[in-house]
């Protein structure tokens, strides 16, 4: 096994909006990836529509930058452990990481998971403090919270004697000495060629690669993404395809390619140390297989990737106003959607139910499934999904759940109100420090389904001040009964189109998640009520016109307006006998059963049982 001296292959990882893909961003600009004149927009490596729009890395991507005659394959990885999956299976196609902390948050929970992953692999990281420009920056304070975190999880010497380097992306800028003022990005890819181990290789045997990702092309089909473990290969040659159950076929390589910034370069061959992208006329690849030598078929060590901590129900959409602005209906086009993302999403998990139009799908999070739900609804997709439930596990007899563990920024005043109201959830308060400008960080524990329907109560307690992150924790022994949802839904009784007369007679009654004109349906949730019991109400009615009486008097009516809740919001909404109706144009809520009478029956068989 030799160092390969001219190749460093690192992940960059870090907390959501931590800057880590605007630090991608001024490292093509260092070295001379876009021209100077050249309009070069935020975020290039964020190619996906959901991340553009949120802001967030969700699939992990490849680019490459050279400095100083050292290529340097860069993988920028989600930040939220959601997305976990995608995370540890890039971790078999690097040497280093970067780990990226803002200088004024510190470590995050998003933080600590990715890295305790990359330190359980050997990775020793380079520590990047960003956002050093901003006024309340507290570098030092980050550090010694950068140091106890890689003590808590167990790091080695050599990880703790980690390189620290001081950056503001969005400025372009690094320095080894926050003292001393930046003039460009070099000191920190100086750094990653300096810290970062070279790619111990072995040329001369048989060629083996693991496949860590999945690429699609409309000419050439799938390809495979991966570093290659040992060996050379070449465009044209020959090579053996082992799947996960050891199966071993034949393919011929058609294409290969290499990256160059944030796309593809045509090569002819590739070594031992190299990320590449092999083209081989795939059918149905999975990541996770391996690609070798066809004399010496061996095949790689599987990935280990954490099991799913959360399951809905995905089924066909079979409300009144099905068809309305979907093209994808079926349970065949559910079915054949959800094993092509089984394909390249590793940590998602789907079963098909008794019922055969409906299937249990199991992911990470909310946010990993709600993920896949917008994306699917931008497909053209219409479907009914079902309210988030969480996956126990038995040990010894004794029923386990998941724990989260979460971290509340808010302001002084509300702290109390947030820790009451994860008490009455069963959290437990671990830590509680001051932080600028009257603001606190509580650091909590709670059961993941005490989550479920979290967020909007404490917006609302909070007045919108709270900043919520989690992260899964461990599993825990069951924690008991935790309280609900403290409201009923308002239902509706027609169907048709609501009127301001009706909403507006029925306003004191709760929030409207419907405005004038909006199509109703017999069982469609159009508010939320303020008592504990649902209430069936009638929002299409007219009023009675008379020569005194007309409709023009309408126009005076000022009615609320109405909740707009995003996706997240509606699934954490949804009560047990409750589904979101998710289509491209919009996003319901209705009852599982929408006649009254049958939802009469459900709930005295279910008192009964």
């Amino acid at each position: 096994m030799k160092p390969r001296n001219d190749i460093r292959n690192i992940c960059v990882i870090a907390h959501v909006d931590h800057g880590k893909t605007t630090l991608v961003d001024a490292l093509f600009k260092q070295t001379g990836l876009f021209r100077a004149n050249e309009v070069v927009e935020e975020r290039v490596m964020d190619a996906n529509d959901i991340e553009k729009e949120r802001g967030i890395t969700i699939f992990s991507k490849n680019a490459a930058v050279t400095w100083n005659g050292v290529k340097i394959n860069i993988v920028d990885t989600p930040g939220h452990s959601d997305f976990g999956g995608e995370v540890q299976r890039i971790m078999k196609m690097v040497d280093g990481a970067l780990l990226l902390v803002d200088a004024v948050d510190g470590c995050m929970p998003q933080t600590k998971y990715v890295l305790r992953n990359a330190l359980d692999i050997g990775l020793a990281p380079v520590v990047v403090i960003n956002k050093i420009d901003r006024p309340d920056a507290r570098p030092d304070w980050v550090l010694d919270q950068v140091f106890d975190l890689f003590s808590a999880l167990g790091a080695n010497d050599k990880q703790l004697d980690f390189q620290t380097v001081y950056a503001s992306a969005k400025n372009g800028i690094a320095t080894l000495d926050p003292s001393i003022a930046g003039e460009s990005m070099a000191p920190l890819l100086d750094t990653i060629v300096s810290a970062v181990r070279a790619p111990l290789v072995s040329i001369e045997e048989p060629f083996q690669m693991l496949a860590t990702s999945v690429e699609f092309d409309p000419y050439l089909g799938q390809m495979a993404v991966g570093q290659i473990a040992r060996g050379s290969v070449s465009s044209g040659e020959n090579i053996a395809r082992i799947d996960r159950d050891a199966n071993i076929s034949f393919t011929k390589i058609q294409k290969l390619f290499s990256f160059e910034g944030i796309s593809r370069k045509e090569i002819e061959t590739a070594s031992a140390g190299d990320i590449v992208v092999v083209a081989a006329g795939f059918k149905d690849l999975d990541i996770g297989e391996t690609l070798a030598n066809r004399e010496f078929p061996e095949a790689l060590p599987a990935m280990d990737i954490d099991e799913p901590t959360i399951s809905m129900t995905f089924s066909i959409n079979n409300s009144p106003l099905v068809g309305k602005s979907g093209d994808k209906l079926t349970s065949r086009n559910l079915d054949e959607r959800l094993n092509k993302e089984l394909r390249s999403n590793l940590s998602l998990r789907v079963e098909r139910t008794e019922d055969g139009d409906a299937f249990k799908v199991s992911g990470r999070g909310e946010l990993h499934l709600s993920i896949l739900i917008e994306t699917m609804r931008r497909e053209g997709f219409e479907m009914s999904v079902s309210r988030p439930r969480i996956i126990t596990r038995e040990e010894d007899g004794v029923i386990m759940e998941p724990e989260e563990f979460v971290i509340v920024d808010v302001d002084e005043e509300h702290a109390g109100k947030v820790i009451e109201r994860f008490g009455i959830r069963r959290g437990e308060l671990k830590n509680m420090a001051n932080m600028e400008a009257g603001r606190v960080r509580l650091e909590l524990t709670i059961p993941a389904r005490g989550l479920i329907g979290m967020h909007t109560d404490l917006l609302t307690d909070t007045r919108g001040t709270a900043v919520i992150t989690h992260s899964f924790h461990k599993f825990i022994p069951w924690a008991g009964p935790i309280e609900g949802r403290r409201t009923a839904s308002l239902v509706s009784q027609d169907k048709g189109q609501a009127t301001g007369y009706s909403l507006d007679k029925l306003s004191d009654r709760g929030v409207f998640f419907i405005e004038p004109g909006a199509e109703v349906y017999e069982g469609m949730v159009i508010g939320e009520y303020n008592k504990t019991n649902d209430l069936v109400v009638n929002v299409t009615k007219g009023k009675k016109l008379t020569n005194i009486r007309t409709s023009s008097s309408d126009d005076n009516i000022k009615l609320a307006p109405p909740r707009e809740m995003s996706l997240e919001q509606c699934l954490e909404y949804l009560a047990d006998d409750e589904l979101a109706e998710v289509t491209p144009d919009a996003i319901r809520i209705r009852k599982k059963h929408l006649n009254f009478e049958e939802r009469k029956k459900q709930r005295k068989k279910f008192e009964a049982a």
